[in-house]
C-alpha cells in the first residue's frame, strides 16, 4: 500500500488524531502562558527572584519527556492528565524568560509618565508594561508551541491523545507493510500542525503589535 493510499483509507482517524493533538497543545499553551506570565509579573522586579523562576523552569525542561510522563502516571493515571501536566510544565521556560525580559525592557520613563498621570501599579502593568512586553512574550509562546508539538507525540506512551499514537503504532509494528506509512503520517501531521500554529502566531502578532513597536 502506498503512502497516499494509506492516507485515503485512514484520513478520518488521522484528522481525529490531528485535532486531538492540536487541541492538547493549544490548551496546554494557554495554561503555560497564563502561569508563565504570572510568574514573570511576580518576579521580574527582583533580580534573584527572576533568576530563580528561570532556573526552576529551565530545570523542568531538562527532565526527559518519557521520564516526566512515567513519573506522573502513578500519580494521575493514564490518558489526558499526565499529558496536560507535562506539556504545561515544559511550555513554561520560554514564556517565563521572555516575559521577564520584556517587562524589564520597558522604558522606565514611560512607567514614570504613567505614574505621573495617576495610574496605579496594577493599571500601569495592564495598560503600559504588558502591552510593551507583548512582542517578546509572543515570541516565547511561539517557541513553546513548537517544542510542545513534538513533545506531545510522547504522550501516546501514556495513552494520551494525538498523532503520537500513529507514530507509536508504526514503531511497534516495524516490518509490517504499513509501519513506515504510520510513522510518516504521524510525523508529517505534527510538522503541518506546527507550521499552521506558527502562521497563526505571525498573524496574531500583526494584529496585536502596533507597527511602531514591531519596527
Amino acid at each position: 500500500m502506498s503512502f497516499w493510499e494509506y492516507l485515503a483509507g485512514r484520513h478520518q482517524q488521522l484528522l481525529t488524531d490531528a485535532y486531538q493533538h492540536a487541541s492538547a497543545v493549544f490548551q496546554c499553551m494557554v495554561l503555560a502562558t497564563a502561569t508563565g506570565v504570572l510568574l514573570a509579573i511576580a518576579t521580574y522586579r527582583t533580580e534573584w527572584a527572576g533568576n530563580l523562576a528561570t532556573t526552576v523552569t529551565s530545570t523542568l525542561l531538562t527532565v526527559p519527556s518519557l521520564a516526566m510522563i512515567g513519573l506522573l502516571v502513578p500519580v494521575v493515571g493514564l490518558g489526558v492528565p499526565p499529558t496536560v501536566i507535562s506539556l504545561t510544565l515544559y511550555g513554561l521556560l520560554p514564556v517565563v524568560r521572555n516575559a521577564i525580559v520584556g517587562l524589564r525592557g520597558v522604558d522606565p520613563a514611560l512607567v514614570d509618565a504613567a505614574r505621573g498621570i495617576g495610574m496605579s501599579a496594577p493599571v500601569r502593568l495592564v495598560r503600559v508594561e504588558l502591552p510593551l512586553a507583548w512582542p517578546p512574550i509572543l515570541t516565547g509562546i511561539r517557541v513553546s508551541t513548537q517544542m510542545l508539538m513534538g513533545i506531545a507525540a510522547i504522550a501516546a506512551y501514556a495513552s494520551g491523545p494525538g498523532l503520537g499514537n500513529e507514530i507509536f503504532r508504526g514503531l511497534a509494528s516495524l516490518g509490517s507493510r504499513n509501519a513506515l506509512n504510520q510513522v510518516l503520517a504521524g510525523t508529517l501531521g505534527i510538522v503541518i500542525l506546527a507550521l499552521l500554529f506558527d502562521a497563526a502566531y505571525v498573524l496574531l502578532g500583526r494584529l496585536t503589535i502596533p507597527r511602531g513597536i514591531r519596527v
